[in-house]
């Protein structure tokens, strides 16, 4: 494939490992040949790399295999996940499923990506839903006020959220940085 094919979800080969893009840029400078700026992630290790391309190189692409799972329990062996087309179930290890877990509740359909077979990494869509389960009651008429409080969600992920939100209510959390967005709409 040529440089200027990659966009984000792609995966493709750089010296001899594999990588997903994450974000790219298209950079046509007064001077000199145009180019490709990404940023890749490496599945196996988690790490990021900034890769810069030639616009017309040829790079290695390989095929990712994206299937439906639902997240079912986590048992001494990691978490199980279940394919729902065929209904077959696999667990995945923490060092995999790890960073995505406090986002995901049981019953949860997320995709999981494979390549040759084996599970490289768990999407996640840019917000997930969460209840609150712990925080601090809130201050009446401080609403004003731009302070956060400490809250803990029905996953056990700790983030801060305005000082009006309540225990049992249900919050909108980007799973980039596990920040509070909004009250949810359900």
């Amino acid at each position: 494939m040529k440089a200027n094919e990659l966009k984000p979800g792609v995966a493709c080969i750089f010296d001899g490992k594999l990588y997903v893009v994450i974000k790219t840029e298209h950079v046509k400078p007064g001077k000199g040949p145009a180019y490709v700026q990404a940023k890749l992630k490496d599945p196996k290790g988690g790490g990021y790399i900034e890769k810069r391309v030639g616009s017309s190189d040829t790079i290695e692409g390989t095929h990712l295999d994206r299937r439906k799972a639902e997240y079912l329990y986590q048992d001494a062996d990691g978490y199980v996940f279940m394919d729902t087309d065929d209904f077959d179930q696999f667990t995945l290890q923490d060092d995999i499923a790890g960073a995505a877990m406090p986002f995901l509740r049981p019953n949860t359909v997320t995709e999981i990506v494979f390549h040759d077979g084996n599970a490289l990494l768990i999407e996640l869509p840019s917000a997930v839903d969460l209840q609150v389960a712990e925080c601090q009651p809130g201050i009446k008429g401080a609403t004003v006020t731009n302070q956060l409080k400490e809250a803990v969600l029905e996953t056990g992920l700790k983030t801060r959220v305005p000082p009006f939100i309540e225990i049992g209510e249900t919050v909108r959390i980007s799973t980039a940085d596990g920040s509070y967005m909004s009250r949810s709409k359900e």
